[in-house]
C-alpha cells in the first residue's frame, strides 16, 4: 500500500495461490471454448469503437452474479478494496473486471485507463495468468513514469496495481497467447463518472 501511494504503482508476485490460478484458467478456457471472448474496443458509451490498430485483445466482462465459479477471486477483490480504502484512504464504491486474451501478434498502444466522459476509474488491477512465460514471449507491459520506462513481465500469479488516471502504459506485441484478469476499482459504479473539462 505504501509503494502504491508513493510510486503510483506496485507489483506483487504470487498474489494468488495455485488453486485460484487453476480455477481462473479453467473458467477462462471454458469461455474461450464457448466463444464468449469478444474483440475489445476503446472509449466508453457513445464513443466506443473497435480499432485493431490500437489494441488487439479479446475480452469477456465478468459478472459476480453470473460467474459464480470465480467467487474466490471476487472475495479476494473485495478484500483488496477494503485494504485500499483503509490504508490509502480511497473512496471506492464499485469495480469492473474482465478476462483478456491477447493472441500472438497483438498489442495495445500507449494509453491511460481513463475515458474523456467517464473518469471514475481510480485503480487498475492486473493479475497475469501466463504459466511458463519466458523472455522472448513478449506481451510485457511498459509503465511510463516521468522519464522512466518500467517493464513488467506478465508472469503467472503476478499482481500489478497502478493509479488509472496517472500511469500511461502499453502492452508490447506478444509472440504467444497472453492471458490476464484485468479490472478497475471505481470511485462510483460502472457507467457513472465525472466529465472532464
Amino acid at each position: 500500500m505504501d509503494q502504491l501511494s508513493e510510486n503510483d504503482y506496485v507489483i506483487v508476485d504470487d498474489f494468488i495461490n495455485d488453486e485460484m490460478f487453476n480455477s481462473i484458467m479453467e473458467f477462462f478456457h471454458e469461455m474461450e471454448t464457448a466463444d464468449k471472448l469478444k474483440k475489445a474496443g476503446i472509449g466508453a458509451q457513445q464513443d466506443y469503437q473497435v480499432k485493431a490498430e490500437i489494441r488487439g485483445d479479446f475480452i469477456y466482462w465478468l459478472d459476480e452474479g453470473r460467474d459464480v465459479a470465480l467467487k474466490p477471486f471476487f472475495d479476494l477483490k473485495d478484500e483488496l478494496i477494503q485494504s485500499l480504502k483503509r490504508f490509502c484512504y480511497l473512496s471506492l464504491s464499485g469495480s469492473e473486471f474482465h478476462i483478456a486474451k491477447y493472441p500472438a501478434g497483438s498489442y495495445y498502444h500507449r494509453h491511460l485507463d481513463q475515458f474523456n466522459e467517464r473518469t471514475n476509474r481510480q485503480i487498475t488491477v492486473l493479475i497475469y495468468l501466463n504459466k511458463d512465460w519466458k523472455p522472448g514471449n513478449g506481451g510485457e507491459l511498459v509503465i511510463y513514469k516521468e522519464d522512466k520506462e518500467i517493464l513488467v513481465e506478465p508472469i503467472a500469479k503476478r499482481l500489478l496495481l497502478f493509479k488509472s488516471d496517472v500511469i500511461e502504459h502499453e502492452v508490447l506485441t506478444t509472440q504467444v497467447p497472453r492471458y490476464s484478469l484485468t479490472g478497475w476499482l471505481l470511485h462510483q459504479p460502472a457507467g457513472i463518472g465525472f466529465l472532464l473539462s
